[in-house]
Formats: structure tokens, C-alpha cells, sequence
């Protein structure tokens, strides 16, 4: 594997951002697309989700919409390590995230962070998600975010 050409790893990252530009709008419907053909796991949960309208539900279920129709976040890729196949229009890609929220009743603070670790394909010239696998390192509160409790997911299990 290698570094790839610039417009892989300009279609790659685009799809990372674009990520995160669907969560913040709360675009379940477009996250499920850009997931439509990947498989996404999460460290410390047994399983996979997979296919447009598993995804979809799951973010819809797990995440809490406010008033003006997004999750009042915003949602910080970086730190994007690529190792692309160009040959097998395969890549590898690790990232790292940091996921800020300010609501009326939080004050703007980075909630949670973590890392991805993502595997694409290309199909034909155009790159997609085959699979993601999440990693949560360092969870603050999360309440006006998520409808659940992340910080049992938490990689590092303070005592």
C-alpha cells in the first residue's frame, strides 16, 4: 500500500468531513447513505450495524435532536493517517475525533473523543465506506447529546 493520488485521498477525506457535516445537521438520512454500503462496529459492543436503514435507525435512536433541528455539536475529524491501494481501490484510514456541544443548558465544551478506523472501496472511480469501526477514548457529558450512557464504551475504564 502507499500514499495514493491526490484525488483518492481528496474523495476519502471528503467523505470523513462530510461525516461529520451530517451529524452536526442531524442528516440521519444522509448518514445513512454515505453508509449505505459499509458495515460499522464499535469498540466494547458486540456486533455490527449494517445496510442504509439499520444505520440510520441507530443514529436517530441514539442521538437527541434539538429544537432547531441539529445536535447542537460539532463534529471534529483529524489527525487522518491514509494508506491507499490504488491497484485494489482499497484504503485504510485511521483518524482521530473530538465532538464539541454548547445547548442553553451546556456550555460550549468538547463532550466526547475517540478514533475511527475506517476501510473504503472504490467502485468504478468512486470511493465509499466499507466498514468503521469506533473508538471512545475520553467521555465528558454527553446528556444533551446522547440518549445513553457512552461512557461504559470508553477504552480506557477508569477505575
Amino acid at each position: 500500500m502507499g500514499a495514493g493520488t491526490w484525488e483518492s485521498y481528496h474523495a476519502i477525506t471528503t467523505l470523513l468531513y462530510r461525516y461529520a457535516e451530517l451529524m452536526d445537521a442531524a442528516d440521519f438520512d444522509g448518514v445513512a447513505k454515505l453508509f449505505e454500503h459499509a458495515t460499522l462496529t464499535n469498540e466494547g459492543v458486540e456486533g455490527a450495524v449494517k445496510g442504509s436503514q439499520a444505520i440510520g435507525n441507530l443514529y436517530r435512536r441514539t442521538n437527541r435532536v434539538h429544537d432547531d433541528g441539529t445536535l447542537r455539536t460539532r463534529h471534529v475529524t483529524t489527525n487522518v493517517l491514509t494508506d491507499i491501494d490504488e491497484r485494489l481501490g482499497t484504503a485504510d484510514v485511521r483518524s482521530t475525533f473530538v465532538v464539541f456541544q454548547q445547548t442553553p443548558n451546556l456550555p460550549l465544551q468538547p463532550i466526547v473523543s475517540g478514533r475511527y478506523r475506517d476501510h473504503f472501496v472504490r467502485r468504478g472511480n468512486v470511493w465509499r465506506f466499507d466498514q468503521r469501526h469506533i473508538a471512545v477514548d475520553h467521555v465528558g457529558n454527553v446528556s444533551e447529546h446522547l440518549t445513553f450512557d457512552l461512557a461504559q464504551f470508553r477504552t480506557d475504564h477508569p477505575g
